[in-house]
């Protein structure tokens, strides 16, 4: 299964986008950031995963590993 993240980039990226990322769920926040969250399965698909965030030109404001239990960006508001 993988460790689970948290990652947050700036800005909404919309119903479009949120497809490039089928294995994690896309939430737009509040504060007009996106949170990506879910399970990878190694290293190589997290460093994947922010090559494609860079390759799409957004901006990444946070990158974090979950906790098994913790449900993510509650924390953060």
């Amino acid at each position: 299964m993988g460790e689970r993240y948290e990652i947050r980039v700036q800005g909404h990226i919309g119903r479009a986008w949120s497809r490039w990322f089928d294995a994690l769920t896309v939430e737009e926040l509040d504060d007009g950031s996106t949170c990506l969250r879910g399970a990878l399965p190694d290293q190589a698909a997290l460093y994947g995963l922010l090559n494609k965030i860079r390759d799409l030109g957004m901006t990444l404001l946070s990158v974090q590993q979950l906790d098994p239990g913790e449900t993510g960006h509650d924390s953060l508001r």
